[in-house]
């Protein structure tokens, strides 16, 4: 299902297996060939240390900003269908992986289906995600609040 117009959604991508800038690079790639998404903006690659499964090599992280006339659901979809394609391998929650795509904001949307919550439950406690967005979208409001302000106040705890 596809939406009338293009709705502007952030994606946050990371993963800590392999040649983890050339698998960021190459997730974007797919996003961006994918029918119904356009990638506008790439923040750059920052490194941190694992978060939640905390006995594990250090990630790369990104944020991309996309227009797409997909439906959540389907973005989310393409996303999974991307993920596998690279060999993702789901074996122990905040795990180890080749790539992690995550859908961070949809529009101004709210959404809480199995499966697929937005905007992503944790985005305004992970650094890795908030200092990558603020790069692309510092201006852009999270619960009133904007994003450069979150990355910040994050990233000073």
């Amino acid at each position: 299902m596809s939406t009338a117009a293009p709705v502007r959604a952030y994606l946050g991508l990371g993963g800590n297996i392999g040649e983890r800038a050339a698998c960021i690079a190459e997730a974007i790639e797919h996003l961006d060939a994918t029918p119904g998404v356009a990638v506008t903006a790439r923040s750059q690659l920052i490194e941190t240390a694992p978060w939640g499964d905390t006995d594990q090599a250090a990630f790369l992280n990104a944020a991309v900003a996309i227009d797409t006339t997909l439906a959540p659901r389907d973005l989310l979809e393409a996303i999974l269908a991307i993920e596998l394609a690279m060999g993702r391998v789901r074996s122990r929650k905040w795990g180890p992986r080749i790539i992690d795509i995550d859908i961070l904001l949809y529009g101004e949307e709210t959404i809480d289906e199995d499966g697929l919550t937005v905007p992503h439950p944790h985005l305004t406690e992970r650094d890795f995600v908030l200092r990558p967005l603020a790069e692309i979208a510092p201006d852009l409001e999270v619960g009133g609040r904007r994003v450069a302000d979150l990355a910040a106040a994050v990233g000073a705890a």
